[in-house]
């Protein structure tokens, strides 16, 4: 079977695409894989270090609102769908499945051109316009959240990498501790906030930190590569606090932690509810609101806590998250409530469907699309092309 992926510029997309990758190849190891890419984007380091190949195409952002720069969309668009097309061609696809992105849209049009089956996965809440562009051209769509308003849409969650789908927190806990110098007695604080950092949630967890050693709260602080060069221990009186630049084992980082201060993008909601993990989120407060919406599902389970990026304070962390860190009986119903929302075999299941689709079990109907049906797509709902 050969299938293309369609997914490329953030993490947020290629992750998916990848845990997906590796789960079409533990059901079947000879499945041909290509993820398509543009040269700008994570994908050209990502995708080679996981082992698949990478297909360039232009990319083609997509404006947010009706501007003269849509005028320049159309040349643009096909040199990306030309070439899109040449790339499943030239290993003959039997599917392709799109999450999403700058390589999405070449991507669908130049399958509905071949009429190579489609599959839609779309991560977030709010749908991204590629993705609503894809919903209308396939019966095929699945989403991460439960809450994702878009056609057809059926929720399976999302695929994660299986180091992080696999992983027991309680039995990794002592070993991953030690693993980054942490003790094995103390309640533990994971921060992060996401793969460059942030800066509101940095500079807040360093003004506490001798409020969390007053606390006996131990803290593993991921600052973010552009943030610091080496690591830093801000220990006081024997209590450690830990920051580093990066940490490229994420499942020992999770079963380090009792809860995790952090952004609530879809991949990191996906992750912490699918180890179980609390969340104490901080959403991003830009684009649409989708990282407040990602986590208040989780927050009104009772996995998490959400504080506005505003109202991040030193004030909140001692008199909010140092006392839920320490209440041993709350953090363990809160993970057991994260746990609950969590979605740890998303890779398999939608692995199965795009093969069934591939195969043909699942039929795909003739989708009747009119230029109006496109053209609606771009209109100005506030929406991108994600």
């Amino acid at each position: 079977m050969r299938v293309a992926l369609a997914g490329g510029g953030t993490a947020g997309h290629i992750e998916p695409a990848l845990s997906l990758a590796d789960a079409l190849r533990r059901i079947d190891p000879n499945t041909e894989i290509l993820c398509l890419g543009t040269e700008r984007g994570l994908e050209n380091r990502l995708v080679p270090m996981r082992g698949y190949e990478l297909g360039l195409i232009p990319a083609v952002p997509l404006p947010r609102k009706l501007t003269p720069r849509l005028l320049t969309v159309p040349g643009k668009l096909a040199g990306a769908l030309s070439a899109a097309g040449e790339q499943l061609d030239r290993i003959q696809a039997d599917v392709i499945v799109g999450f999403g992105g700058y390589v999405a849209t070449p991507g669908y049009l130049a399958a509905r051109r071949r009429r190579i089956p489609m599959v839609v996965h779309e991560a977030n809440p709010l749908p991204g316009l590629a993705n609503r562009l894809g919903a209308r051209l396939t019966p095929h769509v699945y989403t991460g959240h439960p809450h994702t308003q878009i056609r057809n849409g059926r929720f399976v969650g999302i695929p994660l990498r299986g180091q992080i789908s696999s992983l027991d927190r309680l039995a990794m806990g002592d070993k991953a501790r030690a693993y980054f110098g942490l003790r094995p007695d103390l309640p533990t604080l994971l921060i992060f906030g996401g793969s460059q950092g942030a800066q509101r949630i940095n500079e807040t967890a360093f003004s506490a930190v001798p409020a969390f050693a007053r606390a006996g709260v131990q803290v593993l602080h991921v600052v973010g590569p552009k943030n610091a060069d080496e690591p830093q221990d801000l220990t006081q009186d024997g209590v450690p606090y830990v920051a580093v630049p990066y940490v490229d084992r994420m499942d020992m980082a999770y079963a380090a932690a009792d809860v995790a201060m952090c952004r609530s993008g879809a991949m990191t909601c996906a992750e912490l509810t699918a180890v179980g993990l609390p969340g104490a989120f901080v959403p991003l407060a830009i684009g649409n609101g989708e990282q407040r919406l990602n986590a208040e599902p989780i927050v009104q389970a009772g996995g998490g806590v959400m504080i506005d990026n505003a109202d991040l304070s030193t004030d909140w962390i001692t008199g909010e998250l140092i006392p839920m860190l320490t209440d041993t009986d709350r953090i363990v119903s809160m993970s057991e409530a994260a746990a609950r929302m969590g979605r740890r075999d998303a890779d398999m299941e939608l692995a199965r469907e795009v093969m069934a689709i591939a195969r043909g079990d699942k039929p795909t109907p003739e989708m009747h699309v009119s230029e109006d049906d496109f053209d609606e797509e771009f209109q100005d709902d506030g929406k991108d092309a994600r």
